[in-house]
C-alpha cells in the first residue's frame, strides 16, 4: 500500500502516473522484448519522466507554495508537499531499477557485438576519427560557459544536456576553473559510429567525443587535468498567460514560450562522480536546495535520445508489422465514394492511415467540394494532412482549420503551422478562452446537382500520420447526416466561441460533447446499469481510456461495483480508482496494457439490457477533459462495427502477456492465466487481418 493511499478516497494521480512509467520500465526489463525495443523503452521511460517533472512536479510545487489557498478545490491535490516527498522517494527507487536494467542491457548489447564505448576506450584509429569529427562537425558549436566569471546564474536550457567541467593544473593545486558545455544534440545525432573491428559496432556518445577533446578545447588556458560530468535541469513547462485583454492569444503564447525557457527548475540530475566542489557551486548558483529534487545518477543522462539508438546495428531487427488497408477500401478508387455508401471504422496502427489523407486529397481536387472544416491538435513534422488542406485552399475550396495553439509542447510547431496555413488562404481558428479544443472531427461539404452532400470523420486520435504508426486509435469515416449536423454545430460554435453560443453544443443530438453534456450523459448510462443490477438483471460497463482520475466518474464506477455491475477497465496511464473494496458486490477488473503500440483510444461499452451502447471518444475521464475542453464522443450504431469494437476490447481483456493488474497497491503484477497465451496487440492484428482476407475472399465470389 502506498503511503498516501490509506487516508485517501482515491489513488493519488501522480503516484499512479509513476506506476504507469514503472510499466514502461518493465518492458525494458523483459528479456522476451527485442533488444532494440528494450533500449527504446529505456528512452521512453526517460522522456516520460522529463515531461512528468516539467508538468506535474512543477504544478505540485506551485500548489505547495499556495498552501492553504487551494483548500476546498476538489480538482487539486490536498497534500502537494506530501506527494512531492513520495515522488522523490519513488523516482529514486525507479532510477536505481533503471540503472540495473541499463547494466543488463549493456551486457546484451555486448553479446550482440554492439559496444557503447567511452573516450578512455578508444583505439589509436578511433582517436584520430574522433578528433577529426570534433574539428569538422562540433568545434564551432561547442561554446563553453565560464560560469565563475559571470555574475549572473548560468542559464541552462531546458531539456539540454551539459558537461560540467572542472579544470586544474598538476603544478598548482589551487589553480581551478569551472565551465559548462552544452552538448549540441538538438541538431545532431547523439550517437557517433566509430571505425570498428570486423563484425562489431563501436558507438560513442557525443559528450564523450567532447570529453576526449577537452585538452584541445581549453589548450590556451594552461590547464592539464580535466574532469567532466553530465548534468541536466528540468524546468517548469507551464505557460503563464497574462490577463491583459488587449493582448491576443498568439502574442500571449509567444510570450509564454519565452517565459517557459526561464521556468523554475523542478529537477536537477547529475553524475554522482561529479567534482564535489563543482556540484555545491552549481546547486548554489542555480538557487537550488537539498529539498529540491536533486537526483544523483550514472554517467549517462537524457536517455530519451535512446529512442533513436542506431537501428542498423542490431542483428535481429524485429520490425513492426506493416499496417494493411481496410478491406472496404482495398480496391476502391475513391475513398469518399465508399464513405458515402457506408460507415468505415479504421483501427490504427493495424489499418493504414492513408485513407484519411486520401479523403482530404480527394476533397482538395474534387470540383464539387466547396468546404472543408477540420480540427488539429498535434501534427506530423512534415504533415501530409496540412499539405492536402493547403492544396484544397489553392484549388479555391473554403478551408477552416481549428488549430489548438495550446497543445502542450506543440505550441511552437502549431504557431508555425498557423502562419503557413494563413499564407495559403486557409482560415485558422485558434481556440476558446480557458478551454482547449481536443475533439478530432472533420466535415467535407460538396454540392452536386443542387444537392448538398456532407461526409467526414470522428476520431479518438490526432491527425498525425507519424504517430498513427505507433498509437492505437480509432477513426470513424461517416456520411451520417445527424453526425455531420452535430459537427457543423461544433464548428459554428468554434467560429464564434462566446458563452451565449454554447447552446449550439447543447443542441448536439448524436455526438456527445464536452463540456456541456458528456459527463451527464455517461453518468446516466452508469446509473441505468446500476438500476438493472439492483433488479438482479445483467449489467456491465467496459471502458478503455488513457487516464481515469475524475472523482465524480470514479465514484460512479465504484457505486456500480457496489451494486453488482460487472465493471471492466483498460487504462494505459493514470488510474485512481481503488479496484479492491470490501463493499464491492462485484470485483472491478482493471488492467493496463503496455506493448509495442501505445494504447491511446477511448472506447466505452454499456450492456443496456442486452442492446449494447458503444461509444468512441476523444476524452479521458479527467476533470480537464470533461469540464475544460471541447471533446466529442460518438455512439456506434452500425451493428457490424459495434461488434468489431466489442471483440477488440474482449481480446484486450483476455491479454495474459502484456496486461498488468491495476490494484490498490500499484504492484503492476502481470496477468497470468493457464491456457492459451494471449498477447492482445498481436491477436488484434490477426483478428483484423483475417477479417480483411475473409471479406476480400467473399467479395471475389
Amino acid at each position: 500500500m502506498t503511503k498516501l493511499s490509506m487516508k485517501r478516497k482515491t489513488i493519488a494521480r501522480d503516484i499512479s502516473w509513476l506506476s504507469f512509467n514503472a510499466r514502461v520500465l518493465q518492458e525494458a526489463n523483459d528479456p522476451t522484448v527485442s533488444l532494440r525495443d528494450r533500449v527504446r523503452f529505456l528512452g521512453i521511460f526517460s522522456n516520460n519522466l522529463d515531461e512528468f517533472f516539467r508538468v506535474r512536479v512543477a504544478t505540485l510545487k506551485r500548489m505547495a507554495e499556495l498552501g492553504s489557498k487551494i483548500k476546498g478545490k476538489i480538482h487539486l491535490e490536498k497534500n502537494p508537499q506530501q506527494i512531492l516527498e513520495q515522488i522523490q522517494e519513488t523516482v529514486l527507487q525507479q532510477q536505481n531499477e533503471f540503472n540495473r536494467i541499463w547494466k543488463q542491457v549493456q551486457q546484451e548489447l555486448k553479446r550482440e557485438k554492439i559496444f557503447l564505448i567511452t573516450e578512455k576506450q578508444l583505439s589509436r584509429e578511433q582517436k584520430k576519427f574522433v578528433e577529426l569529427f570534433f574539428d569538422e562537425q562540433l568545434r564551432q558549436e561547442v561554446v563553453p560557459l565560464m560560469i565563475e566569471s559571470n555574475p549572473q546564474p548560468p542559464y541552462l536550457r531546458e531539456r539540454s544536456l551539459y558537461l560540467a567541467v572542472a579544470m586544474s593544473s598538476s603544478s598548482n593545486a589551487y589553480k581551478k576553473k569551472y565551465a559548462l558545455i552544452e552538448i549540441p544534440a538538438r541538431n545532431k545525432h547523439r550517437f557517433v559510429k566509430l571505425p570498428s573491428p570486423a563484425g562489431t559496432h563501436h558507438i560513442i556518445l557525443m559528450e564523450d567525443v567532447i570529453r576526449h577533446c577537452l585538452p584541445k578545447l581549453f589548450a590556451f588556458m594552461g590547464y592539464n587535468e580535466y574532469s567532466a560530468h553530465i548534468i541536466k535541469v528540468t524546468k517548469d513547462a507551464e505557460i503563464d498567460m497574462d490577463s491583459d485583454v488587449s493582448t491576443g492569444l498568439v502574442q500571449k503564447i509567444q510570450k509564454g514560450l519565452k517565459n517557459r525557457r526561464k521556468g523554475k527548475p523542478t529537477r536537477f540530475i547529475y553524475d554522482k562522480e561529479i567534482d564535489a566542489g563543482l556540484l555545491e557551486y552549481l546547486i548554489r548558483r542555480l538557487n537550488l536546495s537539498r529539498r529540491d529534487t536533486t537526483i544523483p545518477g550514472g554517467r549517462i543522462h537524457n536517455f530519451r535520445h535512446f529512442m533513436d539508438f542506431p537501428a542498423d546495428v542490431f542483428t535481429v531487427k524485429h520490425e513492426r508489422k506493416k499496417p494493411f488497408q481496410h478491406p472496404v477500401l482495398k480496391k476502391t478508387i475513391r475513398v469518399s465514394d465508399e464513405v458515402l455508401r457506408q460507415d468505415i471504422l479504421l483501427h490504427f496502427p493495424y489499418h493504414s492511415f492513408d485513407p484519411v489523407i486520401e479523403l482530404l486529397r480527394e476533397a482538395a481536387m474534387d470540383e464539387h467540394v466547396q468546404e472543408i472544416k477540420i480540427t488539429a491538435y498535434r501534427l506530423a513534422d512534415n504533415s501530409k494532412v496540412i499539405n492536402a488542406l493547403v492544396n484544397a485552399a489553392r484549388n479555391g475550396k473554403k478551408v477552416t482549420v481549428m488549430l489548438e495553439l495550446r497543445a502542450r509542447f506543440d505550441e511552437e510547431a502549431n504557431l508555425e503551422w498557423k502562419e503557413k496555413l494563413e499564407e495559403e488562404g486557409v482560415r485558422v481558428l485558434i481556440g476558446v478562452n480557458n478551454m482547449k479544443v481536443h475533439a478530432k472531427i472533420c466535415s467535407i461539404k460538396k454540392r452536386v446537382k443542387n444537392k448538398t452532400i456532407q461526409y467526414g470523420f470522428v476520431s479518438t486520435g490526432n491527425l498525425n500520420e507519424d504517430t498513427a504508426r505507433v498509437y492505437a486509435d480509432h477513426c470513424l469515416l461517416t456520411a451520417n447526416r445527424n453526425v455531420m449536423a452535430d459537427i457543423n454545430r461544433i464548428f459554428s460554435y468554434l467560429e464564434h466561441p462566446i458563452i451565449s453560443r454554447m447552446k449550439l453544443l447543447r443542441q448536439c443530438k448524436t455526438l456527445v460533447v464536452c463540456p456541456t453534456g458528456m459527463r451527464t450523459h455517461f453518468k446516466k448510462l452508469v446509473l441505468e446499469e446500476i438500476k438493472q443490477a439492483m433488479k438482479g438483471h445483467p449489467a456491465s460497463i467496459t471502458v478503455k481510456m488513457n487516464s481515469l482520475s475524475d472523482q465524480q466518474m470514479i465514484d460512479m464506477l465504484a457505486g456500480a461495483a457496489k451494486a453488482g455491475v460487472n465493471v471492466q477497465i483498460v487504462v494505459r496511464g493514470i488510474y485512481c480508482l481503488y479496484s479492491d473494496n470490501k463493499k464491492y458486490k462485484t470485483p472491478v477488473k482493471a488492467i493496463s496494457i503496455v506493448d509495442q503500440y501505445l494504447e491511446h483510444s477511448r472506447v466505452l461499452i454499456f450492456h443496456n439490457k442486452g442492446k449494447e451502447k458503444v461509444y468512441l471518444s476523444s476524452a479521458d475521464w479527467m476533470v480537464r477533459n470533461l469540464d475544460h475542453r471541447i471533446e466529442a464522443a460518438i455512439e456506434i450504431t452500425n451493428a457490424a462495427i459495434k461488434q468489431e469494437l466489442i471483440d477488440y476490447l474482449n481480446i484486450q481483456l483476455l491479454d495474459n502477456e502484456k496486461a498488468r493488474i491495476l490494484d490498490n497497491e500499484l504492484q503492476n503484477q502481470y496477468v497470468r492465466k493457464k491456457g492459451k497465451s494471449v498477447r492482445s496487440q498481436v491477436e488484434i492484428y490477426n483478428y483484423l487481418h483475417q477479417k480483411t482476407l475473409k471479406q476480400l475472399e467473399t467479395g471475389r465470389h
